[in-house]
């Protein structure tokens, strides 16, 4: 029986970590980290649109990597002067891998 309810927490759990974050996961981890404060999903507020960044990055398929590391180090110059802060230590990694993912996807 202990087996058998191993089993399946086992299985639960491999299901769980399998199924990728919802849109609605990405859009609450983007609202709650402050991204939407500087960003639009199609319109340049103090920094790009998602739209535009996805374009951008569209068929790099070292992009997700980068941005992440981007996001978290912050920098400047690349959309122009207004330089973007870093968020390590703020947003865990996994997040900002979902946001990312999430922004690339659009």
């Amino acid at each position: 029986m202990l087996i058998r309810s191993l089993l399946v927490l086992g299985g639960a759990a491999c299901m769980w970590l399998s199924n990728p974050a919802s849109a609605a996961d990405a859009q609450k981890l983007l609202t709650d980290s402050g991204c939407m404060a500087c960003h639009a999903k199609d319109k340049k507020l103090v920094g790009p649109a998602f739209q535009e960044i996805a374009k951008k990055y569209k068929g790099n398929s070292a992009a997700s990597a980068q941005l992440v590391k981007k996001v978290s180090d912050g920098g400047s110059g690349v959309w122009g002067p207004i330089p973007m802060p870093p968020h390590k230590g703020k947003v865990a990694e996994p997040d900002l891998k979902v946001m990312v993912d999430n922004i690339l996807a659009q």
